[in-house]
């Protein structure tokens, strides 16, 4: 199924299919991505892209704060001050595992995050080792089999999200993306 992000039910019916386990292909305020609720898709996003089943995904969540439901850490006012936006933190969970986090500067996207009720697990929309898809006719053309949804936002130019780690005594910068750090 395609929709359009502008129609006015578009965030509903992505919420509903990540509820029900299903992946789809969102636009993110950086580039596109396949998403979906952890652990469940895990395995089968990986099996589209090509990737390590084991190599994380980041979290999206609907408001800076939410990190706080999933570990006791503070982060820093100079990142957290880039929030809503593309910044992703990786950082200490309450259990010891890590995971990144990124709160997205995009309403509908927020919207879809609250209305699944936990967050949306994403990565680059993109076979692996090759740079993430922009042109949604390419995305539909090489992804619209293994996904129960697209949506379409036309296409999408920006960076992937800058990528900082901050789970240990000092930040580490991972990866320069749309921010600059």
């Amino acid at each position: 199924m395609i929709v359009s992000k502008i129609d006015g039910n578009s965030a509903d019916i992505t919420a509903e299919l990540l509820r029900e386990k299903k992946i789809v292909i969102i636009p993110t305020d950086t580039i596109y991505g396949f998403s979906g609720i952890m652990p469940e898709t895990a395995d089968k996003i990986a099996a589209i892209k090509g990737r390590n089943a084991s190599k994380q995904f980041i979290a999206l969540i609907a408001k800076p704060e939410d990190y706080k439901k999933y570990t006791d850490i503070s982060i820093p006012q100079k990142f957290l001050s880039l929030w809503p936006g593309p910044l992703t933190l990786i950082m200490r969970l309450k259990n010891g595992n890590t995971q990144a986090f990124r709160c997205p500067n995009d309403n509908w996207l927020r919207e879809v995050v609250e209305k699944t009720g936990k967050p949306i697990y994403s990565t680059s929309a993109n076979r692996s080792g090759f740079p993430p898809l922009t042109d949604i006719e390419e995305i539909k053309q090489e992804f619209q089999q293994d996904v129960s949804l697209i949506v379409d936002a036309g296409k999408i130019t920006g960076l992937a999200s800058t990528i900082v780690d901050i789970s240990g005594s000092e930040p580490k910068l991972l990866r320069q993306g749309a921010i600059v750090l």
